[in-house]
């Protein structure tokens, strides 16, 4: 069972479901959502069991997804594909983060100059060939 949720706590969820290894994406709007990058994981969505619907707000920064965050506290808590039966969670909403892994960093082509990426894990310029991701 992995479980989260936002900074206030007014929205949670939970799963059941084996979550992805961690994927660091550092597109633009990732990094305008949050200030740096997404540290994300991932789930079926339909596994995903969310209380605070009131308050969890989408907002489509693309034609490809929806970014899912707490409408009171602003804490980004989800990326959902329109079309893909996965979403990423982000890694820092979770409560219990021990048996995650890092797996790699994706739109490193638009990685800011102000740090580097030196963890030795694989890098792709854009896209990983696994993932349904689309950066604009």
């Amino acid at each position: 069972m992995a479980s989260g949720g936002c900074l206030c706590g007014r929205v949670t969820y939970e799963t059941e479901a084996p979550l992805r290894d961690v994927v660091f994406c550092h597109c633009e709007q990732c990094r305008r959502q949050t200030g740096l990058y997404y540290a994300a994981t991932a789930a079926p969505w339909d596994s995903l069991k969310i209380t605070g619907q009131d308050d969890l707000r989408w907002y489509a920064a693309s034609g490809f997804a929806h970014r899912g965050f707490c409408g009171t506290c602003g804490s980004a808590l989800f990326w959902k594909p329109n079309d893909h039966p996965h979403v990423a969670i982000l890694a820092g909403s979770l409560d219990e983060t021990t048996t995650l892994k890092a797996s790699c960093h994706i739109f490193t082509e638009q990685r800011p100059g102000y740090y580097g990426i030196e963890d030795g894990l694989p890098q792709f310029q854009r896209d990983h060939p696994g993932l349904p991701v689309d950066a604009g």
